[in-house]
């Protein structure tokens, strides 16, 4: 098994990337959270590795943090969920935003990303509670519920789960639900 390779970035064609291991190059399939924190072509790259060996191919695929490997391996064990699923899932959402939206179960949530359906995103969420470690703030979602609601408005309302987290972690301790999604859209307005 591979684990880990470090080498020169040759390639940049996503999601597939080079690297250059001391002469011999390889070719990776990367999630686009990895693609986009890689370092221009010619720098040196280190990436956790996964090996996927089927009958027609040997399938390399390259994770720039340990949990977002840990989540793939997850992934992958789910019944339906291929290695290019887990890699489109990954590419879609930050592995600690699939936890929050497993500690929260959001299927909606995952449903938006593409080959991800209804039925597939409701099996994930109930194969994977409990699996992945939630990160702090979805802990901490779960723990107020009025946060919960603030998170969907504004998702609903057209912003990413990125810019709407960033904005609930501004809000105080005990908003109401009107008060706090008023709040959250003044400061994403800014």
């Amino acid at each position: 098994m591979i684990g880990r390779l470090t080498g020169t970035l040759y390639e940049k064609m996503p999601p597939r990337i080079g690297l250059d291991v001391q002469g011999v190059g390889y070719e990776i399939d990367v999630s686009m959270t990895t693609f986009y924190a890689l370092p221009e072509l010619g720098s040196q790259v280190t990436l956790l590795t996964h090996l996927t060996v089927r009958e027609d191919a040997h399938i390399l695929f390259g994770f720039s943090t340990a949990e977002e490997r840990a989540t793939f391996r997850e992934l992958i064990k789910v019944s339906g969920i291929g290695a290019r699923t887990a890699l489109s899932v990954l590419s879609g959402m930050t592995a600690s935003e699939l936890a929050q939206a497993i500690t929260l179960q959001e299927p909606m949530r995952l449903v938006r990303i593409p080959g991800i359906g209804k039925k597939t995103a409701e099996r994930l969420l109930l194969e994977m509670k409990g699996k992945l470690g939630a990160d702090l703030g979805a802990t901490q979602l779960v723990a107020a519920g009025g946060q919960t609601d603030i998170l969907h408005a504004l998702t609903t309302l057209g912003y990413s789960e990125k810019e709407a987290l960033g904005a609930l972690k501004i809000l105080p301790d005990g908003v109401g639900i009107s008060d706090g999604i008023r709040m959250a859209l003044k400061s994403l307005s800014r």
